[in-house]
């Protein structure tokens, strides 16, 4: 048998494609159940009767170290590979799910907020390995096919994100925070094994070995996309993490079926459309997006919140104006979503260390993530939902405006 490591042996790309669809299995289950702890985690401590700003701090390290997980996880993955830099993330999954078995007695702030750590670094290892994998199978002469890839991979991760929604609500119902949490751990637990004996160790390792420093990217347009896509996350994140749930379990009165049913609704929707991203935009050609496109998304999305607050404001009822204005956010907030997630591994042109490149703006992704998240909380315990959707549409507003400064491609 020739070595899969002959670039002249036929079936290297069909192993490429093999390894590709595990790490891909992988990241929907893990993303699936790490969607459903964040809502098991909002609604049961809500429940506790913490207060919304409380309930942000809980996930403040969360986001935190995904700044430097970013970071540090391309850079492991450049010199590890990415099937182990992914094997670490669902350990330490494992060992946060774990902590968050205790009495509930123990289940305090300090203690919820350093497994939701271990949480974090885990979630930032899984997504850099799943992205970069992207990379490493379409030439750069396929920059259609790398397009639809990079969106259906999104799109799906979403949509599985959404269904970890309504999971959470559903076991957090049916069996209980302990029982819900127990779970998980026994599903991740078989993924991580199964992972172990599948996924080839050297998967994404780079030939050379990259210094730390090289993590830091020195490409304007990298650069730009990662300050655009900090400010679009936390647009998304500052009325949704927190301060939507919540709204809906106090205003309006729902039970957790039915928040868990909504949310998941939304993403799964909103997954779909980013699937559908590339039949959706294109310049006139038929090629593939760039900056330009990007910015017109962005600002047609900024309008919606701003309508969504105007509506409130004038005391129409809620139900219907968050009904019809997540529908109205989700599409072009899916679109801008998926655009960038292209964009990132379109530019992400030193192949070889691809992952560092893209740690870096997931970096920008987890520091939107945590402004957004910090800010949901406090702007509604003090202002209401209403100044969080006003402040969501200043922060696509910037995003649009960095927008303007991405490389529009001939």
């Amino acid at each position: 048998m020739r070595d899969l490591t002959d670039p002249m042996n036929p079936a290297l790309a069909d192993h490429r494609v093999l390894q590709f669809r595990i790490v891909t299995g992988n990241y929907w289950i893990y993303t699936l159940a790490n969607s459903a702890l964040r809502v098991l985690l909002v609604l049961y401590f809500h429940q506790l009767g913490y207060t919304p700003l409380e309930i942000a701090l809980l996930f403040l390290l969360y986001e935190f170290v995904g700044i430097f997980t970013n970071l540090v996880g391309g850079w492991l993955g450049a010199r590890l590979g990415l099937s182990q830099i992914m094997h670490i993330g669902l350990f330490l999954q494992a060992v946060a799910l774990s902590a968050l078995l205790v009495p509930v007695t123990y289940l305090t702030v300090p203690w919820v907020m350093a497994a939701l750590a271990l949480s974090g670094i885990a979630k930032d290892l899984n997504k850099t390995s799943g992205k970069t994998s992207i990379r490493m199978l379409v030439s750069e002469s396929e920059q259609g096919k790398l397009y639809r890839r990079a969106a259906i991979l999104t799109g799906s991760k979403n949509s599985l994100k959404g269904a970890g929604y309504f999971l959470g609500a559903v076991l957090l119902t049916l069996i209980g925070f302990r029982g819900a949490v127990a779970v998980l751990l026994l599903v991740l637990g078989l993924v991580l094994i199964s992972s172990l004996i599948l996924l080839q160790p050297d998967l994404g390792r780079s030939s050379g070995k990259p210094k730390f420093q090289q993590v830091f990217s020195i490409s304007r347009s990298i650069n730009l996309l990662s300050a655009a896509r900090f400010f679009l996350i936390a647009a998304r994140d500052v009325w949704f993490v927190v301060a939507l749930p919540v709204y809906l379990a106090t205003a309006v009165g729902w039970d957790h079926w039915r928040i868990g049913g909504f949310l998941a609704f939304w993403v799964i929707g909103y997954g779909i459309f980013q699937s559908l991203a590339p039949a959706l935009i294109r310049k006139r050609d038929g090629t593939p997006p760039d900056g330009w496109q990007a910015t017109l998304w962005a600002a047609a999305l900024s309008v919606v919140p701003l309508i969504l607050f105007i509506a409130l404001e004038q005391g129409i009822s809620a139900t219907p104006v968050l009904l019809v204005g997540l529908l109205l956010f989700g599409i072009p907030f899916a679109l801008n979503s998926a655009l960038h997630v292209y964009l990132i591994v379109h530019y992400a042109g030193r192949r070889d260390g691809a992952s560092m490149d893209i740690g870096f703006y997931y970096m920008a992704n987890a520091a939107g993530r945590l402004f957004g998240t910090v800010l949901s909380g406090w702007l509604f315990q003090s202002s209401g939902l209403g100044v969080c959707l006003l402040v969501s549409a200043c922060l696509i507003g910037i995003t649009a405006m960095i927008s303007l400064a991405l490389p529009r491609e001939n």
